[in-house]
């Protein structure tokens, strides 16, 4: 075995060693080149001319190595031809061959029979011969392209050329054929993709797809790379049902804002022979020092438009689309203390269903609001202060039969709160006393209060006291230690009485009824109903705190509300309220490294009779294999299960479920059904999802994808309406 080391250097003076010379010398000295090192079990040759090795020969320049049966290398020129078995091992790629020549300066020089491995993204290939066009740049005849591993060619490219890029990690074909289980499935004259999934300008694979509304639904997206924080994807579709549309998308981020803006336009239904376009976008900007500001502007042509035009489904369920713009500060107020301030612009457009009618929300123009907290206010006490002025305005409200005028006009709150926050090791207690101050100057009065006038004042004292303790134990189930604690805690509120009934309703709405809303002073969100309140609530929680990892794995609670007087402010009539409350039990953790649950329930004193369940039970003991169940009850109202699964069915195969079914109404109210196929080098994903959209509108979508892992996806991909829809839903590779 003999090793030459060839230095390879360059007739001209070394720029390591031209210290001496002038500026303008130095520019046209050649730099050192890399020197080439030989090993073989035979070596001969001419002294700077060239070397011949035969027996296991190996070549290396630099991190390359070149090993094959016999090569020879020329000095001056440095050429190397080299015969039998090859085996040309890269920084990007591995590629083997039978005849080569190659300039090792240039990086240029062609293969025959050669065979390919990217190691970025694992691409293989073979070929009738291999070009090499420079520095990580050589292109490939008659070849085929794949990422299976050896052995299996479930897919593959065929094309008459195939250029490999490694500066830009691109591979582009001409003349290709996407073959599949050995049957041509696409052409295209012309192919261009990322080997590596780097972000790059160019054609994306078709989107297919069906829906009942739309018809057979096609897009050819084309991604614009248009700097390091700027991309945009322009995708012509065509609906045989609805026509052409262009679906428009342009995402940016810089070091203190990001936004993104969709537009689609229909210039021409050809079911209604209208226009029909819809436009969502966001702005957030991040000024500095605290100050931030928001742009969301979304909008619409039609009420129909999400339900007949949109291939996502849950955007259909969308009811009011918000057109905001804000601004809003968070800053620091003391050493302890924070301050905040918001204002907005802000209306709605209402997405009308045909029945029922909604009642679109208040636009406020403007609104402002205040907010400060001080938790060591004079020593002992934590101060609190939440205030707003908004300026509300809405439109009438027209329906076949009439027309109704809701009341415009603004509001001006303001309710500062002081407490005394009292605790040691054994528990707490918190007394606290606020003041709610509201003003309303209104364009008329509340429909059927006209004698009330415009102007309005309500000032109402809240005092509370919180206050619990808590108890530890060391238990062991199961052979683990936990810590189980036993909280009791008691909450008091007393608010007087005052009438509110021609007060408008610009923002309030009535909290669900539930664990932890009934520890809360106002069961009613907004600042336009403020509940009357002489009540104490009862609550006990024990939870098992797991000692060795510290995660909580089991809570119970259950709590009971006791009125000493009937409440008497209501939010809508009819409108039940008295001094017998409803029982409240909540059970949420994971059972068993498998098993999470997270419920409620709500039972009504007397006679234990069921008010409202909320319930959900979740079984996943391993990634792709999930089981969902959940139940909800709210006694008059509703009653529906729902029920998910993804779950392998054989070896590679999953199947995915989802039915959300009203026992009420005997209907299904959203479902889905799918399989999915999963080899090591593609994927094949059949979904069907069909969603009510409207009192008595269904919509049916079918996704169809066959996924070529490290080339593209072909067809309308189904994961984002699986992650939705199904919870814990694992993507299988």
């Amino acid at each position: 075995m003999c090793l030459l080391p060839l230095t390879g250097l360059s007739d001209e003076l070394p720029a390591t060693q031209s210290s001496e010379l002038d500026e303008k010398s130095k520019a046209t000295v050649k730099p050192q080149r890399k020197p080439v090192y030989i090993e073989a079990d035979n070596i001969s040759g001419y002294y700077k001319q060239e070397v011949e090795a035969s027996g296991n020969a190996e070549l290396r320049h630099g991190n390359d190595i070149l090993v094959a049966d016999r090569m020879k290398y020329f000095q001056k020129t440095e050429e190397t031809e080299v015969e039998g078995n090859i085996y040309l091992d890269r920084v990007k790629e591995i590629i083997t061959g039978d005849h080569l020549k190659l300039n090792l300066q240039t990086n240029e020089g062609h293969m025959s029979d050669p065979k390919y491995y990217i190691k970025t993204g694992k691409g293989r290939g073979a070929g009738e011969i291999l070009f090499f066009e420079g520095k990580d740049q050589y292109r490939i005849e008659k070849t085929n392209y794949t990422t299976c591993p050896e052995g299996n060619h479930d897919w593959y490219i065929r094309a008459s050329s195939l250029k490999i890029d490694h500066n830009n990690e691109v591979g582009t074909a001409r003349n290709v054929s996407i073959v599949f289980k050995n049957t041509p499935i696409l052409y295209s004259p012309w192919l261009d993709f990322s080997y590596s999934g780097k972000r790059k300008t160019g054609l994306l694979t078709p989107l297919l797809g069906y829906n009942v509304h739309t018809g057979f639904d096609t897009a050819l997206p084309i991604y614009l790379n248009i700097a390091p924080n700027i991309d945009a994807t322009v995708a012509p579709r065509v609906m045989t049902m609805r026509g052409f549309m262009l679906s428009n998308e342009l995402r940016y981020m810089g070091e203190k804002m990001y936004g993104n803006l969709l537009f689609d336009i229909l210039p021409m239904d050809i079911n209604t022979n209208k226009t029909r376009w819809g436009v969502l976008f966001t702005h957030t900007q991040n000024f500095g020092r605290g100050w931030q500001g928001i742009l969301n502007y979304n909008r619409v042509s039609d009420d129909q438009y999400f339900r007949e035009l949109t291939p996502n489904l849950s955007q259909t369920s969308l009811t009011n689309l918000s057109q905001m713009a804000a601004t809003s500060y968070n800053g620091r107020l003391g050493l302890d203390g924070t301050i905040s301030f918001d204002a907005l612009v802000q209306r709605f457009q209402t997405i009308q269903d045909r029945i029922p009618l909604f009642t679109s929300p208040y636009a406020r123009l403007p609104y402002l609001s205040l907010a400060a907290n001080k938790p060591s206010f004079g020593g002992l006490l934590e101060f609190g202060l939440n205030s707003s002025w908004g300026n509300f305005e809405h439109h009438a409200i027209r329906t076949v039969e009439s027309t109704k005028f809701l009341p415009d006009g603004q509001r001006f709150v303001i309710n500062p709160h002081v407490s005394m926050p009292l605790q040691n090791e054994y528990g707490f207690i918190k007394p606290k006393i606020g003041f709610h101050y509201t003003h309303y100057s209104l364009s008329h009065p509340v429909q059927g209060y006209e004698n009330r006038g415009t102007n309005h004042d309500r000032a109402l004292p809240i005092f509370s006291v919180d206050s619990g303790t808590t108890f530890e134990r060391p238990t062991q189930m199961s052979g683990i230690k936990f810590t189980q604690t036993l909280e009791p805690r008691l909450f008091y509120a007393y608010i007087p009485y005052s009438n509110q009934k021609y007060l408008p309703v610009f923002d309030s709405a009535i909290n669900d009824f539930n664990f932890a809303q009934i520890l809360q002073e106002n069961r009613f969100s907004g600042s336009d109903r403020i509940n009357d309140a002489n009540r104490l609530t009862a609550a006990l929680t024990t939870r098992f705190v797991e000692q060795e990892t510290g995660i909580e794995r089991l809570r119970l609670a259950v709590g009971q509300v006791f009125n000493f007087n009937d409440p008497k402010v209501k939010f809508l009539e009819p409108q039940v309220t008295s001094g017998k409350s409803d029982f409240v039990a909540a059970i949420s953790g994971r059972l068993t490294p498998q098993l999470s649950t997270d419920a409620n329930i709500q039972m009504h004193e007397k006679g234990l009779e069921i008010q409202k369940v909320r319930s959900g039970l979740s079984y996943q003991p391993e990634p792709g294999k999930v089981l969902n169940f959940g139940y909800r009850f709210t006694r008059h109202v509703l009653e529906q299960v729902d029920s998910s699964i993804q779950w392998p069915i054989i070896p590679n195969l999953h199947g995915v479920a989802r039915i959300n079914y009203s026992l009420r109404d005997d209907r299904v109210l959203a479902g889905l059904a799918g399989i999915e196929y999963n080899s090591c080098c593609w994927a094949l994903r059949l979904v069907m999802q069909r969603i009510t959209t409207a009192t008595q509108t269904t919509t049916t979508a079918f996704f169809v994808q066959l996924e070529l892992k490290g080339l593209m996806g072909i067809g309308n991909n189904p994961l984002q309406v699986l992650q939705s829809t199904i919870p814990g839903y694992t993507s299988i590779y």
